[in-house]
């Protein structure tokens, strides 16, 4: 075990690495992965016992926040009254990060193999490792964003006697719902929010428009040599679920063109277009982002891509030309560098349908963790009429409901987390660290 201390102001730092085994089903093959935690605290409080908060990073595929003076204003809130663990989960950041090299010298099925283990279930485990081994074995309260909401539930199925209480914000996942459930919720939304960016910045149509057309007829490269297609282009719409999404987009498009009459890309527009659009820091997110919706039985098999078809509007040739959000499509394996390294397992991963169950339904209902969500009225990832069902299916959960917010409410508002800490007291706090 490695250990690392410094200051920040405000912030005391200690570093961990740790190792956990691949396969917690089989610990005892001998292949392992390094496990990267940071242990944040006040430096006025760095010798009292606080109770520990773990934050479960949404994604899938995302990197613990890392530290900073004036950010994230959650943690600044956190840290009043907790210890913070901010852990990388497997497969991201200084956790074994999974890249190009990563998958190698594996073909297409051991490929998809390997990252079959770097699924929710597989991260519950390393957290309870972490709590026992690392933190004392006193139960702990987690904090899950987007993605951490799923990490959550499967945590509160798996190993409940681990949580003290826990605190949810944007990702209340439906229990039931496969991949294609989801995507047939999510475009109708993604729709809402491009009709809003329409109503924000009304002149950007004929520029997408004007846009799309040079890019589909022509060969138009990004610095690294990736053909960009229209297709492409519309994925820059993932943004459109943040509070600054909208501007972050108009931004780009309106230093698309380097010259009046908008026949040449500006190279400014180039190169973010690849760095937005690319997963050269994230390709787990694209290998993972339907995974996390299986369900036993059933294969994703590309649901964006089939469930696309339905919705003509998103078409390429379609004007207005509608962004896309967060999906995944095959194609992106073919065009874009930073995944054509991973082509082949996708291609396994996408069909496989041995899903074990992320989700105890029995015990979720019988659930005695106390749990604080907030569920966005408008979030355009995560469907507020499943997690509101969701909400009633667990046991001692209570939601708040709000369209005051997007998706990153928790990144921008420190009230967001002051709130639910607020509500989970007001009903008796969490349960005993013992």
């Amino acid at each position: 075990m490695n250990v690392c201390e410094y200051t920040l102001p405000g912030m005391f730092i200690k570093e961990h690495r740790v190792k956990v085994p691949l396969d917690w089903s089989q610990p005892q093959d001998g292949r392992t992965l390094d496990l990267f935690v940071r242990e944040v605290v006040d430096p006025r409080k760095r010798h009292q016992s606080l109770s520990k908060l773990a934050f479960l990073q949404g994604g899938p595929g995302g990197k613990g926040p890392r530290p900073q003076s004036g950010g994230p204003v959650w943690l600044a809130e956190a840290l009043k009254t907790h210890r913070v663990i901010l852990m990388d989960q497997r497969g991201t950041g200084r956790s074994s990060r999974v890249e190009s090299a990563t998958l190698a010298s594996m073909d297409g099925q051991a490929g998809a193999a390997y990252l079959w283990h770097f699924r929710a279930d597989s991260i519950v485990r390393d957290c309870e490792f972490l709590r026992t081994a690392l933190f004392g074995g006193d139960r702990w309260e987690t904090l899950g964003q987007s993605y951490g909401g799923f990490l959550t539930l499967t945590y509160l199925s798996l190993a409940p006697e681990g949580l003290s209480a826990c605190y949810v914000t944007g990702g209340l996942p439906g229990l039931d719902a496969d991949a294609d459930e989801v995507y047939r919720r999510t475009y109708p939304r993604v729709a809402a929010k491009n009709a809003r960016y329409a109503r924000r910045y009304p002149a950007d149509a004929a520029r997408i428009a004007r846009l799309a057309d040079v890019i589909a007829g022509s060969d138009v490269r990004l610095p690294d040599g990736d053909r960009l297609s229209v297709r492409r282009l519309q994925t820059l719409g993932m943004a459109f679920g943040m509070a600054t999404g909208f501007d972050q987009v108009h931004g780009l498009i309106e230093e698309a063109f380097s010259d009046s009459a908008e026949t040449r890309l500006s190279d400014h527009f180039l190169m973010a277009i690849m760095a937005e659009t690319g997963y050269d820091g994230n390709p787990l997110y694209a290998l993972l982002q339907e995974v996390i919706y299986g369900q036993p039985g059933h294969a994703c098999r590309w649901a964006a891509e089939r469930v696309r078809g339905q919705f003509p509007a998103f078409q390429p040739d379609a004007r207005p030309l509608l962004f896309t959000g967060e999906m995944i499509y095959p194609w992106m394996f073919d065009e874009i560098r930073s995944l054509r390294p991973f082509r082949a397992a996708a291609a396994h991963l996408f069909t496989r349908q041995d899903y074990p169950p992320l989700y105890d339904r029995d015990r979720l209902a019988n659930n005695e963790v106390p749990v604080s969500a907030v569920i966005y009225h408008d979030d355009m990832y995560v469907d507020a009429e499943l997690s509101l069902a969701t909400a009633a299916r667990v046991g001692n959960l209570q939601a708040w409901v709000t369209n005051e917010f997007e998706h990153d409410g928790l990144r921008q508002s420190g009230r967001v987390f002051h709130r639910l800490r607020q509500e989970l007291d007001d009903r008796g706090g969490p349960l005993p660290l013992r």
